[in-house]
């Protein structure tokens, strides 16, 4: 495996469309997902971790968390097939619990889950046509209960459990409001819906019993026990800004007519519309959150509210309203606010609110700061900074500085740091950004919108364009690495710029398609382009053509690289493979398995290659490449990654996606060891800032001095003034002191006269408070009459103002139509003025475009008149070397004459030519009827020496044979026939040979039969194989002799025991005869019976042995012998086809059967 690691680091993004994208951990830790994981994010310290997403994941669906805050499920489409992962957050890292995929029930995806509030269970419910609700004990992978939620396919949003009860479940959807209760294995709905069926986007569960329910009209619900108990409705509220220009609008419309309803100029179409705009302009309650005190609820585009329980049983007040502010840095900021809420989360101490809005940004409330202030509007503060809300098309970093570039199609460039994780710049235009590139000092940005390019400079707090370049669409742009050029994409074209002069340096021409990709070489004279016409060319700046070129028209390329020599380029596309290419040939292709490479990037050391591909994910592998799978593959973003860096320390790898997501990568070895740079030179510090916004700043310093300095002043005589007053309050308090003393002396002598004034004085006041009781009694009486009939005429009035909230509400509608008319009327009349401008800038550009085309017709006038006076000096020289030529024909015609002579000479040559080639070819047949008749006489020579090779292998056989009839010569008869063997064997057939040599006759048998013997060549050539296999089976059985042999002697050595011990046992007998004679004893048996036969006795018992082992000897010798000189007579046999003669054992055989 590849031994380079890549980990994920710190992620700037959120994907907004996951259900219940955002939950607290604890206090300080957030859980959101961000590309194609979740990621852990603390508050205060800043730092993230990953849970990673499953492999080959397609994104994540849904999220949710514990009550226990233990567990973690995310909903996710692994290889098109839902599948659910359940993660245990208290290790590190966070571990997988359980994954759910396999189910018996139809599925293809699940929208939302919720865990039930002992964390045992888990209900998960599927999207439409299938709609179903489960119920599992996810511990043990078992499914409890599977219910349909709804039959017409409408879409289900949201499922909950109830917080005080596992049985319990809460489904909302499209006209969907239900409670299930689990009981004996089933789901059960236990309510059921009464009245008008509403869209229900959320709800949220406030008590065990109790579930608040919002729509897309701006109603809430209140169910209590599936029961509708308290509902009221949201109206869409504006900014006190908006309101005072809608007063401005409504005023100046007041003097303008509209028709009525009834009236013939309305027709059912502007009704219609006019629903719809009213429908539009209801608020959206996306989201539901409660706490102790009530609940949260989104209230349209950037718009919470907080409601608080009343004093009554079931009623809820509006307490607190919390808006978005407005970015001021947004090209439309009044805009810049109109964000759905799409989830919102309390945290555990309910000390803070956080939201998820649909443009993917994150936003945190402090509940605290509404007791505070409240008198004072709310506002929703960043939870760090602003994060792109569409795909991010362009990425690039520079040297000096640690700093990304990023623009995207939400029309913002963007500047990050990934030292520090944070955006230092950001900034919204009116046109889509495509394109962007920094300079390598990190002061400069060059951007490529759908109108123009800008180049623009890096303030220490704005991005502000200082040139303009008329390249519309421009889908690519980069500075070279010394940042003296910079290369520009228009279509199928390259233009090259000075940085400094601003001049169109050169034009690169040669794309038959758009031209995808852009990369200079390190010294920055050559760059490489790619394009959809599969070409990847390499360009020479200083010639301004090509230097190598490798088309592939089957292939889409999308991304190139260059290694840091510029040798090799490395090219991505559609055609699934990584080429390597060297001098306009291919080296290499490393297949993709089954993914799409869409981004490349080399590091500067050439040693590793990283790659992006259209799922998402990041593979990293080792130059040279690999043939086989031996990358290292990590999930990053949920879609196509679109371009990828990497620093040029090698240490981070950046990629971006159209996810919207930035991801900051970690580059490690093989050991987990960050790659150190090679010269540790430090980032710049020095920021860019305009003249007159220093003059501005130095003015403000200088105001604020004096300011400060006047405020020094002032005080000090404030100080002085008070100094005097106390001193004067200090005096005048001492005396009021001693007054009061000699006061107080005299109040003491004067109390003992209270103190008998004080007894008469209670005496009076009990006879005061009797008096006083009745008078009380009296007046209730009269005031309770007067609060009854109070009572009536409110309850007349409550009426009357009913009536007339409904005719206000009816007016305060027809009011907001009239603005919404306005608004559109006010963006067209805007959008209108942008397309003025720009093609009045067009117009501008075409009449620059015109005079110089004029300027280009005069020069090529010029140069036409030039061209004519060329064209007349040419015609006269044409007439001379017209009189010279006819001269030279002149002189050209007796040397014709000489020609023709000479060519009649050698045609004469060239028929002497051929008879000698003749006589050449009828030598040659001679000389091959010569070689002919020598082959021959060899071939005859060859023969004559096989013929003597077989007389000397014959007299040969018969020495052999011979010796062998020798062996016999005490025989007789033996030794007899073996002569007649000898006789019948090699006398006829040495007469044969006599007769044939004697013949004469021979060479014309031969020169006539042999055609007949070059046919038969194949046949022979088939019997000398069959003869080898004969010679073969030939040793097979003289083996097989050898070993019967061998057992006849093993059977005469047993004959010799026997015969040994039967001597043994005569001399034995003989000896006890002996005695028997000398005793007298009469022998029965005679001893001539005892004796063995004459013939026997002839030699003694042990020689007659010894004689027999020793001829087997012999015998075994010679057929040794034997077997050595077939062997060599097969090696000399001639191919004449000639037999040879049939050796002595083979007669033997044949004569055995007779």
């Amino acid at each position: 495996m590849s031994v380079i690691v890549a980990q994920s680091l710190h992620i700037f993004g959120l994907r907004s469309r996951v259900a219940n994208n955002i939950c607290y951990f604890d206090e300080q830790i957030i859980i959101y997902p961000s590309g194609n994981s979740c990621v852990k994010y603390h508050l205060e310290q800043k730092w993230q971790k990953f849970i990673p997403g499953s492999e080959k994941s397609q994104g994540m669906l849904a999220l949710a968390m514990s009550p226990s805050r233990r567990y973690l499920a995310i909903s996710e489409t692994v290889q098109e097939k839902p599948t659910i992962t359940i993660y245990e957050l208290s290790s590190v890292p966070c571990k997988k619990r359980k994954v759910l995929s396999v189910f018996d029930f139809p599925v293809q995806e699940f929208v939302s889950l919720a865990f039930s509030p002992d964390s045992k269970y888990l209900v998960a419910q599927t999207g439409p046509p299938e709609s179903n609700l489960a119920y599992w004990m996810w511990e043990k992978q078992r499914t409890m209960a599977i219910a349909k939620a709804d039959i017409q396919n409408n879409p289900v949003y949201q499922v909950s459990f109830n917080p005080q009860d596992n049985t319990q479940v809460c489904i909302t959807g499209n006209g969907i409001f239900k409670l299930f209760r689990y009981t004996e294995g089933t789901l059960k709905q236990t309510n059921f819906q009464r009245g008008e069926p509403q869209n229900y986007l959320s709800h949220a569960w406030l008590t065990e019993d109790r579930v608040m329910v919002g729509t897309d009209t701006g109603k809430l619900f209140l169910f209590e026990s599936g029961d509708l108990r308290w509902e009221t409705s949201i109206e869409r509220k504006e900014r006190p800004s908006e309101v005072e220009k809608d007063e401005l609008a409504h005023e100046s419309e007041s003097l303008i007519e509209f028709p009525t309803a009834s009236s013939p100029d309305l027709s059912s179409e502007m009704l219609c519309e006019a629903v719809d705009q009213q429908q539009a302009s209801l608020p959206q309650i996306s989201a539901i959150a409660a706490y102790s005190k009530g609940f949260a609820c989104s209230a349209g585009p950037g718009i919470v509210l907080l409601f608080e329980k009343t004093e009554e049983k079931e009623g809820y007040r509006e307490n607190r309203e919390i808006r978005i502010p407005q970015d001021q840095r947004s090209s439309d900021p009044n805009q810049s606010d109109k964000q759905d809420v799409m989830c919102m989360c309390f945290s555990p101490s309910e000390e803070t609110l956080l939201i998820s809005t649909n443009k993917n940004q994150l936003y945190i409330f402090t509940m605290s700061s509404t007791e505070i202030i409240k008198g004072e509007p709310a506002h929703f503060e960043y939870l760090n900074f602003p994060l792109h809300s569409a795909a991010i098309t362009g990425l690039d970093i520079c040297i000096r500085k640690p700093l990304i570039a990023t623009c995207s199609l939400d029309r913002s460039v963007r500047i990050w740091n990934y030292e520090t994780n944070t955006l230092d710049l950001y900034k919204e235009y009116q046109e889509e950004a495509y394109a962007v590139s920094l300079h390598p000092t990190g002061l400069y940005v060059l951007v490529g919108f759908s109108d123009r390019l800008r180049l623009m400079n890096l303030l220490i707090d704005d991005i502000r364009t200082f040139k303009d370049f008329t390249v519309r669409g421009c889908r690519e742009c980069t500075f070279s690495n010394g940042g003296h050029l910079f290369a520009a994409v228009n279509g199928n074209v390259i233009h090259i710029y000075s940085t400094t002069s601003f001049e169109n340096v050169n034009n690169l021409k040669g794309h038959n398609g758009k031209v995808r990709s852009v990369i200079w070489s390190a010294d920055d004279n050559k760059l490489i382009s790619c394009g959809t016409d599969g070409a990847v060319y390499e360009w020479s700046l200083l010639t301004g053509k090509r230097e190598s070129e490798c088309v592939l028209k089957s292939c889409i390329y999308s991304g190139v690289a260059i290694s840091p020599d510029a040798k090799i380029i490395f090219a991505v596309g559609s055609d699934q493979t990584l080429k390597e290419i060297s001098d306009s040939l291919i080296l290499c292709e490393v297949p993709t398995f089954d993914v799409t490479y869409t981004a490349i990037v080399v590091s500067h050391s050439g040693r590793m290659v990283f790659t992006g591909t259209s799922v998402g994910t990041i593979r990293s592998m080792k130059y040279p490449l690999p043939v086989h799978k031996e990358f290292n593959e990590y999930q990053g973003h949920a879609g196509p990654v679109t371009k990828m860096s990497i620093t040029c320390d090698d240490q981070f790898l950046l990629t971006v996606s159209e996810d919207g997501c930035l991801l900051i990568w970690k580059v490690y070895d093989k050991e987990w060891r960050g790659l150190k740079r090679e010269k540790e030179v430090g980032y710049a510090d020095e920021v860019l800032i305009t003249k007159t916004d220093m003059e501005e700043k130095t003015q403000v310093m200088l105001e604020l001095k004096t300011r400060v300095e006047e405020l020094k002043m002032e005080n000090e005589y404030q100080l002085r003034l008070k100094d005097m007053d106390y001193n004067e309050k200090m005096k005048e308090l001492t005396e009021k002191f001693i007054q009061e003393m000699e006061s107080l002396k005299t109040k003491n002598q004067a109390q003992d006269d209270a103190r008998q004034q004080l007894q008469e004085f209670e005496e009076t006041k009990k006879q005061i408070e009797e008096d006083e009781d009745r008078e009380i009694q009296e007046i209730k009486i009269k005031y309770e009459r007067r609060l009854w009939e109070e009572r009536e005429s409110n309850l007349r009035l409550k009426g009357e103002t009913g009536i007339m909230r409904k005719k206000f509400n009816s007016l305060q509608k027809e009011i907001e139509e009239r603005s919404n008319d306005i608004e559109t009327m006010r963006m067209e009349q805007q959008k209108l003025q942008s397309v003025i401008k720009s093609l009045e800038k067009d117009i501008l550009g075409l009449k620059r475009e015109i005079q110089e085309r004029d300027e280009t017709i005069q020069d090529k006038e010029k140069r036409i008149y030039d061209l004519k006076k060329k064209n007349q000096e040419l015609e006269k020289f044409k007439f001379v070397l017209d009189y010279k030529i006819k001269e030279l024909k002149k002189q050209i015609e007796p040397r014709e004459n000489d020609i023709k002579a000479m060519k009649e000479q050698i045609q004469e040559m060239e028929g002497e030519l051929e008879r000698f080639h003749q006589q050449n070819m009828q030598l040659e047949l001679n000389i091959t009827e010569l070689r002919q008749k020598l082959k021959a006489t060899d071939h005859e020579m060859h023969k004559e020496q096989q013929k003597e090779r077989d007389m000397e292998a014959l007299v040969k056989r018969f020495q052999t044979d011979l010796h062998n009839c020798v062996g016999f010569i005490q025989e007789p008869k033996k030794l007899k026939e073996g002569i007649r063997e000898l006789y019948d064997k090699y006398v006829q057939q040495a007469d044969m040979v006599e007769i044939v040599g004697v013949d004469t006759d021979l060479q014309q048998e031969y020169t006539r039969q042999r055609e007949h013997l070059e046919r038969n060549l194949a046949m022979l050539k088939k019997k000398v194989v069959k003869e080898s296999e004969i010679h073969r089976a030939d040793n097979v059985r003289i083996m097989q002799e050898n070993v019967s042999l061998i057992k006849e002697i093993n059977e005469l050595r047993r004959e010799l025991k026997v015969t040994r011990t039967h001597v043994h046992d005569l001399q034995s007998a003989l000896g006890l005869n002996r005695k028997n004679k000398k005793q007298g004893i009469p022998d029965t048996v005679p001893f001539r019976e005892l004796l063995p036969s004459p013939g026997v006795l002839r030699l003694n018992v042990e020689e007659e042995t010894e004689r027999i082992i020793e001829m087997q000897r012999l015998e075994i010798k010679r057929l040794r012998d034997q077997i050595q000189g077939q062997e060599q007579v097969i090696a000399l046999r001639p191919l004449s086809g000639g037999r040879l003669p049939t050796l002595e054992i083979e007669r033997s055989h044949e004569t055995q059967p007779q």
